[in-house]
């Protein structure tokens, strides 16, 4: 466990570092979190901003504020939600996602180059035990 502890500390933190210099490539305004819920985005289509904040385990007021700060940058928009007037679904703008894919491709890219003396069947081992240790992980 000791090991375990220590070896997913340096990926947290590794992650941290990383997703601040992905939300620097978006915009040098950007704040790190914000990698994040673009992730999210790319990968829901649209979603309110009550349930992003529920996934990222953040409060309504924080996911307000990095939401604002996205749109007020251009790389997502807000639209009334046809099943509920009284809420909003944010998605990627089309300028926000082309961005995103151009850093998204270059990490992936980074990590295809780390990675290039791995066998693919330990990376897809370590891509479904870490899927398996965020299921089991609270947000």
């Amino acid at each position: 466990m000791e090991a375990l502890e220590r070896e997913l500390t340096v990926l947290y933190r590794r992650a941290r570092a990383s997703s601040g210099e992905m939300a620097r490539q978006m915009h040098p305004d950007l704040e790190a979190a914000a990698y994040g819920l673009l992730v999210r985005l790319a990968e829901s289509g649209e979603e309110r901003a009550t349930d992003l904040a529920g996934y990222f385990g953040v409060g309504k007021a924080t996911m307000s504020r990095q939401l604002r700060a996205l749109e007020e940058l251009g790389f997502v928009s807000r639209e009334p939600d046809p099943a509920d007037g009284r809420a909003f679904l944010v998605r990627l703008t089309p300028g926000g996602l082309a961005r995103f894919n151009e850093v998204r491709d270059a990490r992936r890219a980074g990590y295809r180059s780390r990675l290039s003396a791995w066998d693919r069947a330990d990376i897809r081992d370590l891509a479904r035990l870490l899927s398996r240790l965020n299921a089991d992980t609270p947000a």
